[in-house]
């Protein structure tokens, strides 16, 4: 009769074991489930971690990189074409002046004019022509010399960077008349197209006898 209970009880242990062991199972699975995400995502168990390095979206925002803005901003493109454009503008004007001349060149020339007769008539001066005529004249160069000038100076600013087509175009047109311009004036300043016209020599008239 003692057999038959200890065969009973033992049955009642196996029992017992076999309906622990389904908890045990789960409680394992949920026991691994931490130790495999560490696995995947995390530093292995007893590792080092560091607490200064960025961790997730954070590290991926760190070694994204901006992209560089190479590209001016429009405004300011807009704005340099437009000063590179009328800087063309003004250097074939100026071009164009030196060889056609100027109100200023014309009003110097007058006044020098001016002064040169109010020299003859205190005395001052002998020659009646290099003061009245030439004087002016080289005036009048000077002035046309120095609006060429200006134009050879700003057609080369304006080509010493990439610049649209058009605006190319009309700096080199404004340099060729700038240069013709410097050549037109120094020939007229030192009376390389035409000398200055000189009195003749007036010979000695007898007088006329009693």
């Amino acid at each position: 009769m003692d057999t038959t209970k200890t065969e009973a009880r033992t049955d009642d242990t196996k029992a017992a074991e076999a309906a622990e062991t389904p908890g045990t199972t789960e409680a394992t699975g949920t026991s691994e489930a931490p130790e495999a995400k560490k696995a995947d995502g995390g530093p292995a168990a007893g590792a080092a971690v560091d607490e200064d390095a960025p961790r997730g979206a954070d590290a991926a925002d760190e070694d994204r990189e901006e992209p560089e803005e190479d590209v001016p901003p429009a405004a300011a493109t807009a704005t340099g074409s437009v000063a590179s454009g009328a800087g063309a503008v003004v250097a074939a004007g100026l071009g164009l002046a030196s060889l056609t001349g100027t109100w200023m060149g014309t009003v110097l020339a007058e006044r020098q004019t001016l002064l040169g007769q109010i020299k003859l008539q205190t005395g001052k001066a002998t020659d009646q022509i290099g003061t009245v005529y030439g004087a002016p004249w080289h005036t009048h160069a000077l002035v046309n010399g120095l609006f060429a000038l200006l134009a050879v100076v700003v057609a080369g600013l304006v080509l010493t960077r990439t610049r649209p087509a058009w605006v190319r175009a009309v700096a080199w047109g404004g340099l060729a008349l700038g240069v013709l311009g410097i050549i037109v004036s120094a020939g007229m300043y030192f009376d390389l197209f035409a000398s200055l016209p000189t009195l003749p020599k007036s010979g000695g008239a007898g007088t006329p006898g009693s």
